[in-house]
């Protein structure tokens, strides 16, 4: 990062040294401000190549490394993500706009990964069976595979790249990143302290582009596997292309995710949790829940109370410390946000709290947090993924609808439920659908050490991020069956 003043470009990073992409990109701008400081150029299937090119011939000795020295960067690197951390965090905040407490929540939660990767070496240990058959024995090896490439979102420019890159090295791989090109400068940074940090030349690399050099990773023929996060039209794109190519694929995807709270709910609770998760990042993460389903007798006072807490959210400058809510990352998604609430607004549902009215000073791309009731569980404001700050509130007669509004949707990546009934919660855990499931929490986030979970719409492959199917996910196992008669 340079002086606010100076129009910077970002660089890819291949085999150890800093390159310019080929072809022309496109400008990156300060959300909060509309300012435009920078600059993102795009990376042709030439680019892609020599960076994966580099990672295969890092590989053979990479993987030869024993694992004990495998690590001793990554621990490094923690160590100088956490005295970056704030230097990150209001990068971060100027490129993509989000709250400066939440910039620095997201690089925590990155750097979670980073410490799961390090105990590579239990996570690495497959089994061992003595006397599996007469004079047999047989051990599980879990063997690096190659090349891996990870293709991460504009929302967490930090965190998500940190779900990949410390396990795919830990356990022996080489690994490029690609990075959204609305905020490619935090990745770019997370790329130079891993350098900094002492891996070796080609071992992390990355390249900046668009669909072209998405395409390009996807069918590269030296490329074993693809880690994806995005919407769920790329992501289902993504698994198809990637796989008919023979690769391992893990692709996360969108999702319109759901809070249920239940008639026995403690509304207090319920009230923080569904706020922070509808309204958190302005909306625009895949655990959020824009539809809360509620029971009809207490909808009417957990509807005022929502809308009072609501109205309540300080809507502003990221890097102002008393800032909840920030802009939207774009003027084109903005506008896309607007024209659902206008049509939210002339449908049967009712405006409860209108977002367009918010009055932040200068030429951000701020929207206020908006809320719909009485909103029918099939119309376009309950199914569809906006990715914005709007809440549609569903109006249902007990617990068995609620469930079945869930359950309906199309997608599966997440629900929340505020209950003090153990019954209900037990049946929530059993019956509801999405991979991850909250109880009185808001915003059901799984730590590091857990894989992030995910269904239908929402994922597409076998292995998830994080924890032990990152591993999995980043290796092969090998059966060794050894005959030793006593002779």
């Amino acid at each position: 990062m340079t002086d606010d003043n100076k129009m910077i470009q970002v660089r890819n990073f291949v085999g150890g040294a800093w390159t310019t992409p080929s072809s022309a990109g496109q400008p990156v701008e300060n959300p909060a401000t509309g300012e435009q400081f920078g600059e993102v150029r795009f990376s042709d299937e030439a680019d892609v190549d020599e960076a994966v090119t580099a990672a295969k011939e890092a590989f053979e000795s990479w993987r030869q490394t024993p694992i004990e020295e495998r690590l001793q960067p990554l621990f490094r690197y923690k160590q100088l993500l956490e005295e970056h951390q704030d230097e990150i965090a209001r990068g971060l905040v100027r490129e993509h706009g989000k709250a400066l407490s939440e910039a620095r929540g997201e690089i925590r939660r990155g750097i979670e990964n980073v410490e799961v990767a390090c105990g590579a070496p239990t996570m690495m240990q497959a089994g061992h069976l003595q006397h599996a058959a007469p004079d047999i024995d047989e051990t599980a090896v879990r063997k690096p595979l190659g090349v891996f490439a990870a293709i991460t979102p504009f929302n967490f420019p930090a965190m998500i790249p940190l779900w990949f890159l410390p396990y795919a090295v830990a356990t022996g791989n080489t690994f490029v990143l690609k990075p959204s090109e609305r905020n490619p400068f935090t990745p770019t940074k997370l790329v130079e302290l891993a350098h900094e940090a002492g891996f070796p030349e080609g071992v992390v690399s990355l390249v900046h582009g668009d669909k072209t050099a998405v395409e390009a990773l996807c069918s590269h023929d030296d490329v074993e596997g693809i880690s994806f996060v995005g919407s769920t039209p790329i992501a289902r794109h993504v698994y198809e292309t990637a796989a008919s190519h023979g690769k391992r694929v893990q692709a996360q995807g969108g999702a319109k995710n759901h809070v249920i709270v239940s008639a026995t709910a403690d509304l207090e609770t319920a009230v923080e949790g569904t706020v922070g998760s509808a309204f958190a990042n302005t909306g625009q993460r895949c655990l959020a829940n824009p539809v809360a389903v509620v029971e009809d007798g207490i909808y009417d006072e957990f509807a005022e109370r929502l809308v009072e807490r609501a109205s309540e959210v300080v809507v502003g400058s990221g890097l102002d410390e008393e800032t909840e809510m920030g802009p939207l990352t774009t003027r084109a998604h903005r506008e896309n946000i607007i024209d659902a609430i206008d049509a939210g607004a002339d449908s049967e549902a009712t405006l409860l709290l209108d977002g367009r009215e918010a009055d932040v000073p200068g030429d951000g791309h701020f929207l206020g947090p908006t809320i719909f009731g009485d909103v029918s569980p099939d119309s376009s404001l309950a199914r569809d993924e906006l990715f914005g700050p709007v809440l549609a509130l569903v109006r249902v007669s007990d617990f068995d609808e609620a469930l079945s509004v869930v359950n309906a949707s199309e997608f599966g990546n997440a629900a929340s439920l505020f209950t003090t009934s153990g019954g209900e919660a037990q049946r929530f855990r059993n019956e509801a659908e999405p991979g991850n499931l909250g109880v009185n929490v808001g915003t059901a986030a799984p730590m590091a050490f857990f894989h992030f979970g995910g269904s239908n719409a929402s994922f597409f492959g076998d292995l998830h991020a994080q924890g032990d199917d990152a591993v999995r996910f980043y290796t092969d196992e090998t059966i060794y069956i050894e005959r030793w008669p006593d002779t």
